[in-house]
């Protein structure tokens, strides 16, 4: 497996990149040998990402990078756009927290799903990093 079979990049422009952003993540997992329940729960945690950032954010990119060093496997996500920033982070991390009329699951749910996630948000830019990490997977 070569180091470009490990590493994506989508443009997140629409919902079709949602996607493509989401079957990218899955597809990494499996090449890694992540389980079935792990390729989901990736999926669905960029899923969710990716939407902010195209609806809060305007758009922006998702890469995807795939890792092992013997038995350690790792993929961490990172969902970058040139939005308006998250003014209240600590909120918008709580369950049922939501600006835009949704459930308020996305960045919470997200969170549960992988083993990290971190956020960097300023005006002009926010950065969500996912990141799940799996022992002797192969």
């Amino acid at each position: 497996m070569s180091d470009d079979d490990l590493h994506s990049v989508v443009d997140l422009r629409g919902p079709e990149d949602i996607v493509r952003a989401r079957q990218g993540g899955r597809q990494l997992a499996a090449r890694l040998g992540f389980g079935l329940a792990d390729q989901t729960r990736l999926a669905t945690a960029i899923s969710e990402i990716a939407r902010n950032a195209l609806h809060y954010g305007g758009g922006g990119t998702c890469e995807i990078t795939g890792r092992h060093e013997r038995i350690l496997y790792e993929i961490r996500v990172s969902v970058t756009d040139q939005g308006p920033g998250i003014p209240d982070l600590d909120k918008a991390l709580t369950p049922g927290f939501s600006t835009g009329n949704s459930l308020g699951l996305g960045l919470p749910g997200a969170r549960r799903l992988v083993d990290e996630m971190t956020i960097d948000s300023v005006p002009g830019q926010t950065n969500v990093t996912l990141t799940m990490r799996r022992r002797g997977v192969r």
